[in-house]
């Protein structure tokens, strides 16, 4: 394959994507909407199109047309800076997902990846931790006390969290032997019990990876650089119109692709719970269609899990989060690493 197949293929899928996240990220505003009136017993939006699916579109549109503000007193580069940041790494670390089997495509092209690199799982976590930048720098550049304290909030509870979310992924790799995503989904795809969370004895990281990942993500109950009864709005006070509106897609970015990596990393990525139902005699369709399948299912379930815990759990206290962080997660993903180590080493 020549350099400018290369270059082309890779613009197709990065502009396939792009479009496809941004319509999931969309999508997945109103799967919370919807859920969470069923939670509190009312419809959720119903109205604009066939049961409200259309909503969303809507309120994108009026996002974009909205008047733009921007306050006398910020210090507008940075300001300005801040939402691209957020947004930007939130497209970026997709880039490194593989979410259908490999080998599909033509002259040697992978369809269902942008890159695939040995090191992924630490290009997820460096891209995703840059992130906070765009939240603190909103904070501090807005001259806002509630925006300021909102970007304080989230860089020490980014701190916090980080460290327990990075231990929690250790066990996975020492059982994979490898940083790739690709290997990681290959130790297990030979169905259900050989999934990291069960045959790979992970559980206990699974619990400690999501509770860290709702932190990382500013979602409820870990929703505290927000927080409107506290902080009005928290970093994003002072920010609307389509400003606002990055954020906004930010956040639920972060949210699918912590159910990608949490897919991959311990459910089995875009494996089959029953092993291998289509033999590499089936046609090329189900060998390319079936895998996508069940990697939309898994981050479906993982997207369901972030709209019913908000539904269900209140906000904790600022000393609450901090202690959970240091004092039950940290120590617990410290305990398993220990536990992984102990139990490779003996087998």
């Amino acid at each position: 394959m020549t350099i400018v197949h290369f270059f082309l293929w890779s613009l197709l899928k990065v502009v396939v994507i792009t479009v496809v996240m941004m319509i999931a990220i969309s999508y997945t505003v109103l799967l919370e909407r919807k859920v969470v009136g069923r939670i509190q017993n009312r419809w959720g939006p119903s109205r604009v199109g066939p049961f409200g699916l259309l909503q969303t579109l809507v309120d994108g549109a009026k996002l974009f047309f909205k008047e733009d503000l921007t306050p006398a007193a910020v210090y507008k580069p940075v300001y300005l800076l801040a939402p691209i940041i957020a947004l930007g790494c939130a497209l970026t670390s997709i880039a490194v997902v593989p979410f259908g089997a490999p080998g599909v495509g033509p002259r040697g092209v992978d369809l269902f990846d942008i890159s695939n690199v040995n090191i992924g799982l630490l290009v997820i976590l460096g891209v995703t931790s840059i992130s906070v930048y765009g939240v603190a720098l909103a904070g501090w550049s807005s001259n806002n006390k509630y925006s300021l304290l909102g970007g304080l909030r989230s860089s020490a509870q980014m701190i916090s969290y980080e460290l327990a979310l990075g231990l929690s992924l250790v066990g996975v790799v020492l059982r994979a032997g490898s940083l790739n995503l690709r290997d990681i989904v290959k130790v297990q795809s030979h169905g259900i019990l050989s999934w990291n969370v069960l045959g790979g004895f992970q559980f206990v990281a699974f619990f400690i990876y999501l509770c860290a990942a709702y932190a990382e993500t500013n979602r409820s109950p870990f929703d505290l650089p927000e927080a409107e009864s506290e902080l009005t709005g928290g970093y994003n006070t002072e920010y609307s119109s389509m400003k606002f509106a990055m954020f906004f897609m930010a956040e639920y970015g972060n949210m699918i692709t912590v159910g990608c990596v949490a897919t991959l990393l311990f459910l089995g990525g875009w494996t089959s719970p029953f092993g291998d139902l289509f033999p590499s005699a089936a046609s090329t369709w189900a060998h390319a269609l079936v895998p996508l399948f069940w990697f939309a299912i898994k981050v479906l379930f993982f997207l369901f899990l972030y709209i019913w815990v908000r539904g269900t759990l209140p906000r904790f206290r600022y000393d609450q989060l901090m202690n959970f962080g240091w004092r039950v997660l940290l120590p617990l993903a410290m305990l398993n690493v220990i536990g992984t180590s102990l139990w490779l080493a003996y087998r």
